[in-house]
Protein backbone atom coordinates (compact mmCIF):
# COMPACT_ATOMS: atom_id res chain seq x y z
CA UNK A 1 0.00 0.00 0.00
CA UNK A 2 1.56 3.38 -1.13
CA UNK A 3 0.17 6.00 0.76
CA UNK A 4 1.42 9.58 -0.54
CA UNK A 5 1.97 12.55 1.78
CA UNK A 6 -1.64 13.97 0.46
CA UNK A 7 -2.63 11.16 1.96
CA UNK A 8 -0.92 11.71 5.46
CA UNK A 9 -2.45 15.35 5.34
CA UNK A 10 -5.75 14.26 4.19
CA UNK A 11 -6.24 12.04 7.30
CA UNK A 12 -4.27 14.43 10.00
CA UNK A 13 -6.72 17.26 9.25
CA UNK A 14 -9.25 15.02 9.55
CA UNK A 15 -8.38 14.42 13.05
CA UNK A 16 -7.74 18.26 13.41
CA UNK A 17 -11.22 18.79 12.01
CA UNK A 18 -12.95 16.09 14.73
CA UNK A 19 -10.68 17.91 17.16
CA UNK A 20 -11.66 21.55 16.69
CA UNK A 21 -15.78 20.71 16.50
CA UNK A 22 -15.42 19.22 19.86
CA UNK A 23 -13.35 21.78 21.25
CA UNK A 24 -16.45 24.58 20.05
CA UNK A 25 -19.43 22.38 20.18
CA UNK A 26 -18.57 20.80 23.57
CA UNK A 27 -15.82 21.42 25.42
CA UNK A 28 -16.10 25.10 25.15
CA UNK A 29 -18.93 25.33 26.92
CA UNK A 30 -18.99 22.99 29.59
CA UNK A 31 -21.66 21.12 30.40
CA UNK A 32 -22.71 17.43 31.42
CA UNK A 33 -23.78 15.34 27.83
CA UNK A 34 -27.39 13.84 28.61
CA UNK A 35 -27.66 9.93 26.69
CA UNK A 36 -29.64 11.24 23.31
CA UNK A 37 -26.75 14.10 22.53
CA UNK A 38 -24.17 10.88 23.47
CA UNK A 39 -26.33 8.64 21.34
CA UNK A 40 -26.13 11.19 18.68
CA UNK A 41 -22.65 11.71 18.46
CA UNK A 42 -21.51 8.04 19.28
CA UNK A 43 -23.38 7.24 15.96
CA UNK A 44 -21.80 10.11 14.19
CA UNK A 45 -18.24 8.99 14.63
CA UNK A 46 -18.99 5.54 14.06
CA UNK A 47 -20.42 6.65 10.62
CA UNK A 48 -17.58 8.59 10.35
CA UNK A 49 -15.26 6.06 10.60
CA UNK A 50 -17.49 3.69 8.20
CA UNK A 51 -16.78 6.09 5.54
CA UNK A 52 -13.85 6.56 5.94
CA UNK A 53 -13.21 3.04 5.46
CA UNK A 54 -15.35 3.25 2.10
CA UNK A 55 -13.33 5.57 0.68
CA UNK A 56 -10.18 3.44 1.17
CA UNK A 57 -12.26 0.33 -0.87
CA UNK A 58 -12.56 2.66 -3.47
CA UNK A 59 -8.68 4.00 -3.72
CA UNK A 60 -7.02 0.82 -2.61
CA UNK A 61 -9.44 -2.12 -2.69
CA UNK A 62 -11.07 -4.19 -0.48
CA UNK A 63 -8.33 -6.03 0.82
CA UNK A 64 -7.12 -2.81 2.86
CA UNK A 65 -10.51 -1.66 3.33
CA UNK A 66 -10.92 -5.08 5.15
CA UNK A 67 -8.07 -4.82 6.98
CA UNK A 68 -8.94 -0.99 8.44
CA UNK A 69 -12.34 -1.89 9.15
CA UNK A 70 -11.39 -5.19 11.26
CA UNK A 71 -8.23 -3.30 12.72
CA UNK A 72 -11.23 -0.22 13.52
CA UNK A 73 -13.48 -2.82 15.23
CA UNK A 74 -10.60 -4.57 17.68
CA UNK A 75 -9.45 -0.92 18.37
CA UNK A 76 -12.75 0.13 19.37
CA UNK A 77 -13.58 -3.17 21.18
CA UNK A 78 -10.59 -2.45 23.06
CA UNK A 79 -11.43 1.12 23.87
CA UNK A 80 -14.71 0.09 25.32
CA UNK A 81 -12.39 -2.08 27.95
CA UNK A 82 -10.05 1.20 28.55
CA UNK A 83 -13.42 2.99 29.37
CA UNK A 84 -13.27 0.95 32.99
CA UNK A 85 -10.11 2.24 33.95
CA UNK A 86 -10.55 5.87 32.42
CA UNK A 87 -13.79 5.49 35.08
CA UNK A 88 -11.73 4.90 37.74
CA UNK A 89 -9.16 8.00 37.11
CA UNK A 90 -11.85 10.38 36.28
CA UNK A 91 -13.65 9.12 39.54
CA UNK A 92 -10.52 9.03 42.21
CA UNK A 93 -9.89 12.90 40.79
CA UNK A 94 -13.58 13.49 41.48
CA UNK A 95 -14.02 15.72 38.43
CA UNK A 96 -17.15 17.18 38.29
CA UNK A 97 -19.26 15.84 35.34
CA UNK A 98 -19.56 18.71 33.46
CA UNK A 99 -16.09 19.10 33.46
CA UNK A 100 -15.35 15.43 32.18
CA UNK A 101 -15.65 16.20 28.53
CA UNK A 102 -12.88 18.52 28.83
CA UNK A 103 -10.84 15.71 30.95
CA UNK A 104 -11.42 13.22 27.94
CA UNK A 105 -10.66 14.90 25.09
CA UNK A 106 -7.62 16.35 26.09
CA UNK A 107 -6.20 12.95 27.41
CA UNK A 108 -7.18 11.54 23.73
CA UNK A 109 -5.48 14.32 22.11
CA UNK A 110 -2.20 13.22 24.07
CA UNK A 111 -3.08 9.96 23.78
CA UNK A 112 -3.28 10.38 19.67
CA UNK A 113 -0.13 12.12 19.59
CA UNK A 114 1.77 9.29 21.59
CA UNK A 115 0.39 6.11 19.76
CA UNK A 116 1.33 8.13 16.70
CA UNK A 117 5.14 8.11 17.52
CA UNK A 118 4.53 4.20 18.99
CA UNK A 119 3.02 3.60 15.35
CA UNK A 120 5.63 5.04 13.28
CA UNK A 121 8.32 3.40 15.76
CA UNK A 122 6.56 -0.43 15.73
CA UNK A 123 6.48 0.03 11.61
CA UNK A 124 10.32 1.01 11.15
CA UNK A 125 10.77 -2.17 13.69
CA UNK A 126 9.04 -4.45 12.20
CA UNK A 127 10.42 -3.65 8.61
CA UNK A 128 13.76 -4.94 9.63
CA UNK A 129 12.85 -7.19 12.51
CA UNK A 130 10.28 -10.05 11.17
CA UNK A 131 11.34 -11.95 13.98
CA UNK A 132 9.79 -8.94 16.09
CA UNK A 133 6.32 -10.48 15.22
CA UNK A 134 6.93 -13.67 18.08
CA UNK A 135 7.55 -10.83 20.58
CA UNK A 136 3.82 -9.21 19.85
CA UNK A 137 2.27 -12.54 19.39
CA UNK A 138 3.64 -13.62 22.87
CA UNK A 139 2.85 -11.00 24.55
CA UNK A 140 -1.12 -10.47 23.02
CA UNK A 141 -1.51 -14.25 23.90
CA UNK A 142 -0.39 -13.07 27.63
CA UNK A 143 -2.59 -9.91 27.56
CA UNK A 144 -5.59 -12.52 26.62
CA UNK A 145 -4.30 -15.04 29.23
CA UNK A 146 -4.56 -12.06 32.29
CA UNK A 147 -8.35 -10.74 30.55
CA UNK A 148 -9.98 -14.26 30.88
CA UNK A 149 -8.33 -14.40 34.35
CA UNK A 150 -9.76 -11.05 34.94
CA UNK A 151 -13.21 -12.62 33.52
CA UNK A 152 -13.00 -15.05 35.83
CA UNK A 153 -13.03 -13.30 39.37
CA UNK A 154 -8.95 -12.83 38.96
CA UNK A 155 -8.02 -9.12 39.97
CA UNK A 156 -8.89 -6.29 38.43
CA UNK A 157 -8.42 -2.59 37.71
CA UNK A 158 -11.78 -2.37 39.40
CA UNK A 159 -10.83 -3.92 42.87
CA UNK A 160 -7.06 -2.50 42.52
CA UNK A 161 -8.31 1.17 42.42
CA UNK A 162 -6.31 3.90 40.76
CA UNK A 163 -2.62 4.39 41.51
CA UNK A 164 -0.70 7.46 39.91
CA UNK A 165 1.94 6.21 37.44
CA UNK A 166 5.82 7.90 37.61
CA UNK A 167 4.71 10.85 35.08
CA UNK A 168 2.14 11.89 37.61
CA UNK A 169 4.13 11.73 40.60
CA UNK A 170 6.68 13.56 38.70
CA UNK A 171 4.58 16.85 37.57
CA UNK A 172 3.17 16.79 41.65
CA UNK A 173 7.35 16.82 42.48
CA UNK A 174 7.70 19.70 39.88
CA UNK A 175 4.71 21.82 40.06
CA UNK A 176 2.69 23.12 43.09
CA UNK A 177 -0.65 21.66 42.50
CA UNK A 178 -3.90 24.06 43.45
CA UNK A 179 -6.05 22.61 46.57
CA UNK A 180 -9.01 21.88 44.43
CA UNK A 181 -10.28 22.51 41.01
CA UNK A 182 -10.90 26.06 40.06
CA UNK A 183 -13.59 25.61 37.25
CA UNK A 184 -11.84 24.16 34.17
CA UNK A 185 -8.77 25.71 34.57
CA UNK A 186 -5.32 23.64 34.02
CA UNK A 187 -3.41 26.55 35.37
CA UNK A 188 -3.85 28.87 38.31
CA UNK A 189 -2.40 31.62 39.78
CA UNK A 190 -2.38 33.07 43.14
CA UNK A 191 0.19 34.68 45.69
CA UNK A 192 2.82 35.31 42.88
CA UNK A 193 2.75 31.56 42.23
CA UNK A 194 1.16 29.60 39.27
CA UNK A 195 -0.21 26.23 40.50
CA UNK A 196 -1.48 23.40 37.92
CA UNK A 197 -4.98 22.18 39.07
CA UNK A 198 -6.15 18.63 39.29
CA UNK A 199 -7.56 18.81 35.78
CA UNK A 200 -4.57 18.76 34.54
CA UNK A 201 -3.31 16.43 36.35
CA UNK A 202 -6.27 13.85 35.29
CA UNK A 203 -5.49 14.67 31.54
CA UNK A 204 -1.42 13.38 32.06
CA UNK A 205 -2.89 10.43 34.23
CA UNK A 206 -5.61 9.59 30.92
CA UNK A 207 -3.01 10.49 28.32
CA UNK A 208 -0.45 8.37 29.93
CA UNK A 209 -2.55 5.59 31.01
CA UNK A 210 -4.13 4.92 27.82
CA UNK A 211 -0.55 4.87 26.46
CA UNK A 212 -0.14 1.55 28.06
CA UNK A 213 -3.56 0.18 26.82
CA UNK A 214 -1.85 0.61 23.07
CA UNK A 215 1.14 -1.58 24.12
CA UNK A 216 -1.12 -4.50 23.38
CA UNK A 217 -4.00 -2.72 21.05
CA UNK A 218 -1.16 -1.45 18.70
CA UNK A 219 0.68 -4.83 18.06
CA UNK A 220 -3.17 -6.41 17.64
CA UNK A 221 -4.02 -3.98 14.86
CA UNK A 222 -0.53 -4.80 13.71
CA UNK A 223 -1.47 -8.56 13.50
CA UNK A 224 -4.30 -7.70 11.00
CA UNK A 225 -2.23 -4.81 8.68
CA UNK A 226 1.24 -4.44 8.15
CA UNK A 227 0.45 -0.56 7.26
CA UNK A 228 1.13 2.15 9.38
CA UNK A 229 -1.63 4.15 8.31
CA UNK A 230 -4.58 1.79 8.70
CA UNK A 231 -2.94 1.06 11.86
CA UNK A 232 -3.09 5.28 12.79
CA UNK A 233 -6.56 5.90 10.69
CA UNK A 234 -8.28 2.88 13.21
CA UNK A 235 -7.05 4.18 16.38
CA UNK A 236 -7.56 7.71 15.29
CA UNK A 237 -11.21 7.27 14.75
CA UNK A 238 -11.71 4.47 17.75
CA UNK A 239 -10.36 7.59 20.12
CA UNK A 240 -11.52 10.35 18.90
CA UNK A 241 -15.45 8.22 18.89
CA UNK A 242 -14.70 7.09 22.64
CA UNK A 243 -15.43 10.32 24.29
CA UNK A 244 -18.94 10.22 23.49
CA UNK A 245 -19.11 6.67 24.39
CA UNK A 246 -17.99 7.52 27.54
CA UNK A 247 -20.65 9.11 28.58
CA UNK A 248 -23.39 6.51 26.89
CA UNK A 249 -22.75 3.59 28.26
CA UNK A 250 -21.15 4.85 31.52
CA UNK A 251 -22.71 2.79 34.33
CA UNK A 252 -24.02 0.19 31.55
CA UNK A 253 -20.23 -1.44 31.98
CA UNK A 254 -20.75 -3.87 34.51
CA UNK A 255 -23.65 -5.04 32.21
CA UNK A 256 -20.90 -6.24 29.46
CA UNK A 257 -20.21 -9.21 32.51
CA UNK A 258 -18.61 -11.59 29.60
CA UNK A 259 -16.83 -8.53 28.33
CA UNK A 260 -13.34 -10.08 29.25
CA UNK A 261 -13.86 -13.44 27.42
CA UNK A 262 -14.64 -12.10 24.43
CA UNK A 263 -11.72 -9.77 24.65
CA UNK A 264 -9.19 -12.57 25.41
CA UNK A 265 -10.64 -14.43 22.59
CA UNK A 266 -10.13 -11.77 20.20
CA UNK A 267 -6.60 -11.05 21.29
CA UNK A 268 -6.07 -14.67 21.48
CA UNK A 269 -6.43 -15.02 17.90
CA UNK A 270 -4.43 -12.04 16.98
CA UNK A 271 -1.64 -13.70 19.12
CA UNK A 272 -1.73 -16.54 17.33
CA UNK A 273 -2.28 -14.76 14.02
CA UNK A 274 1.09 -13.12 14.83
CA UNK A 275 3.00 -15.97 15.65
CA UNK A 276 1.79 -18.14 12.40
CA UNK A 277 2.96 -14.63 10.49
CA UNK A 278 6.23 -14.77 12.14
CA UNK A 279 6.78 -19.00 11.54
CA UNK A 280 6.36 -17.86 7.71
CA UNK A 281 8.68 -15.07 7.50
CA UNK A 282 11.03 -16.76 9.71
CA UNK A 283 14.57 -16.17 9.62
CA UNK A 284 15.81 -17.26 13.26
CA UNK A 285 18.46 -19.86 13.12
CA UNK A 286 17.28 -22.16 16.29
CA UNK A 287 13.30 -22.18 14.55
CA UNK A 288 13.28 -24.46 11.83
CA UNK A 289 17.04 -24.25 10.90
CA UNK A 290 16.06 -20.52 10.12
CA UNK A 291 14.00 -21.61 7.27
CA UNK A 292 10.41 -20.73 6.48
CA UNK A 293 7.73 -22.63 8.52
CA UNK A 294 4.03 -22.39 6.14
CA UNK A 295 2.66 -25.75 7.28
CA UNK A 296 -0.27 -23.76 8.80
CA UNK A 297 -1.83 -21.48 6.83
CA UNK A 298 -2.32 -17.83 8.04
CA UNK A 299 -5.93 -16.79 8.18
CA UNK A 300 -7.13 -14.31 5.98
CA UNK A 301 -8.38 -11.06 6.72
CA UNK A 302 -12.14 -11.95 5.73
CA UNK A 303 -11.65 -14.79 8.23
CA UNK A 304 -10.58 -12.70 11.34
CA UNK A 305 -13.16 -10.00 10.72
CA UNK A 306 -15.61 -12.59 10.91
CA UNK A 307 -14.08 -13.86 13.82
CA UNK A 308 -13.95 -10.41 15.81
CA UNK A 309 -17.86 -9.52 14.40
CA UNK A 310 -18.76 -12.81 15.84
CA UNK A 311 -16.99 -12.95 19.04
CA UNK A 312 -18.42 -9.38 20.18
CA UNK A 313 -21.68 -10.42 18.81
CA UNK A 314 -21.50 -13.25 21.40
CA UNK A 315 -20.41 -11.47 23.75
CA UNK A 316 -23.31 -8.91 24.02
CA UNK A 317 -25.75 -11.03 23.58
CA UNK A 318 -24.66 -13.33 26.30
CA UNK A 319 -24.32 -10.81 28.45
CA UNK A 320 -27.65 -9.48 28.14
CA UNK A 321 -28.70 -12.92 28.60
CA UNK A 322 -27.27 -13.49 31.92
CA UNK A 323 -28.56 -9.93 33.04
CA UNK A 324 -32.04 -11.08 32.48
CA UNK A 325 -31.44 -14.24 34.33
CA UNK A 326 -30.08 -12.29 37.35
CA UNK A 327 -33.10 -10.47 36.92
CA UNK A 328 -35.36 -12.63 36.96
CA UNK A 329 -33.66 -14.93 39.97
CA UNK A 330 -33.35 -11.83 41.99
CA UNK A 331 -36.88 -11.10 41.43
CA UNK A 332 -37.84 -14.65 42.85
CA UNK A 333 -35.44 -14.16 45.74
CA UNK A 334 -37.30 -11.41 46.97
CA UNK A 335 -40.77 -12.79 46.39
CA UNK A 336 -39.63 -15.95 48.51
CA UNK A 337 -38.08 -13.85 51.21
CA UNK A 338 -41.25 -11.48 51.47
CA UNK A 339 -42.97 -14.32 51.79
CA UNK A 340 -40.80 -16.13 54.41
CA UNK A 341 -41.62 -12.84 56.13
CA UNK A 342 -45.25 -12.64 55.90
CA UNK A 343 -45.32 -16.39 57.03
CA UNK A 344 -43.18 -15.66 60.61
CA UNK A 345 -45.34 -12.75 61.19
CA UNK A 346 -48.84 -14.93 61.28
CA UNK A 347 -50.27 -13.24 58.28
CA UNK A 348 -52.31 -15.23 56.05
CA UNK A 349 -53.12 -13.16 52.46
CA UNK A 350 -56.22 -12.62 51.84
CA UNK A 351 -57.88 -14.03 48.76
CA UNK A 352 -59.79 -11.45 46.48
CA UNK A 353 -63.11 -11.65 46.44
CA UNK A 354 -63.63 -12.30 42.42
CA UNK A 355 -61.48 -15.86 43.48
CA UNK A 356 -63.11 -16.74 46.30
CA UNK A 357 -65.70 -19.93 45.22
CA UNK A 358 -69.69 -19.42 45.58
CA UNK A 359 -70.71 -19.79 48.90
CA UNK A 360 -67.40 -19.93 50.90
CA UNK A 361 -66.93 -19.02 54.37
CA UNK A 362 -66.02 -15.23 55.42
CA UNK A 363 -62.27 -14.67 55.03
CA UNK A 364 -62.50 -13.40 58.69
CA UNK A 365 -63.94 -17.33 60.02
CA UNK A 366 -60.69 -19.19 58.00
CA UNK A 367 -58.29 -16.40 59.03
CA UNK A 368 -58.49 -16.41 62.82
CA UNK A 369 -57.81 -19.68 65.14
CA UNK A 370 -60.51 -18.55 67.61
CA UNK A 371 -63.47 -18.17 65.03
CA UNK A 372 -65.63 -20.86 64.55
CA UNK A 373 -68.66 -21.30 62.36
CA UNK A 374 -72.15 -20.94 63.75
CA UNK A 375 -73.75 -24.65 63.88
CA UNK A 376 -74.91 -26.73 66.63
CA UNK A 377 -71.51 -29.57 65.80
CA UNK A 378 -68.83 -26.92 66.15
CA UNK A 379 -69.17 -27.22 69.95
CA UNK A 380 -68.85 -30.81 69.74
CA UNK A 381 -66.82 -31.84 66.92
CA UNK A 382 -63.11 -30.58 66.12
CA UNK A 383 -61.78 -29.31 63.85
CA UNK A 384 -59.00 -31.05 61.56
CA UNK A 385 -56.13 -29.06 60.45
CA UNK A 386 -56.55 -30.22 57.10
CA UNK A 387 -60.00 -29.36 56.89
CA UNK A 388 -61.47 -26.10 55.85
CA UNK A 389 -63.52 -24.04 57.33
CA UNK A 390 -66.50 -24.32 54.87
CA UNK A 391 -66.11 -28.62 55.03
CA UNK A 392 -66.61 -28.84 58.51
CA UNK A 393 -70.05 -26.36 58.70
CA UNK A 394 -71.10 -28.73 55.86
CA UNK A 395 -74.28 -30.98 56.98
CA UNK A 396 -73.52 -35.03 56.69
CA UNK A 397 -76.24 -37.13 56.55
CA UNK A 398 -79.61 -36.89 58.72
CA UNK A 399 -77.45 -36.78 62.22
CA UNK A 400 -77.92 -34.19 64.65
CA UNK A 401 -77.64 -30.55 63.83
CA UNK A 402 -77.95 -31.29 60.06
CA UNK A 403 -80.64 -29.28 58.31
CA UNK A 404 -83.64 -30.52 56.26
CA UNK A 405 -82.75 -33.81 55.08
CA UNK A 406 -83.09 -35.05 51.72
CA UNK A 407 -85.61 -37.97 51.11
CA UNK A 408 -87.93 -39.19 53.48
CA UNK A 409 -85.76 -39.76 56.32
CA UNK A 410 -86.09 -38.00 59.70
CA UNK A 411 -86.40 -34.77 60.09
CA UNK A 412 -87.65 -34.55 55.86
CA UNK A 413 -90.10 -32.56 54.75
CA UNK A 414 -93.41 -33.73 54.76
CA UNK A 415 -94.40 -31.78 51.87
CA UNK A 416 -91.59 -32.76 49.84
CA UNK A 417 -92.63 -36.15 50.74
CA UNK A 418 -96.19 -36.15 49.63
CA UNK A 419 -95.30 -34.52 46.48
CA UNK A 420 -92.58 -37.33 45.74
CA UNK A 421 -95.47 -39.91 46.28
CA UNK A 422 -97.85 -38.60 43.85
Amino acid sequence: MDVHALGWAGLGLVVVILITIDILGHVRTPHAPSMREAARWTAFYVSLAVVFGLILWGIYGAQYAGEYFAGYITEYSLSVDNLFVFIIIIGAFRVPREFQQKVLLSGIIIALVLRLIFILVGAAVIQNFSWVFYLFGAFLLYTAYSQAREGSGGPSEEEEGYHENAVVRMIRRIMPVSEGFVGDKMLHRAHGKTFITPLLICIFALGTADLMFAVDSIPAVFGLTKEPYIVFAANAFALLGLRQLYFLIDGLLDRLVYLHYGLAAILGFIGVKLVIHALHENELPFVNGGEHWDVVPEPTILVSLAWIVGVLTITVLTSLAKNRKDARIAAAERSVAEARAAHERHVIPEAPADRRPAGDAAPAAASSPDTTVETPAATETPVDEGTSAREWARPRGGGPGAGPARGGGPGADPARGQRRAR
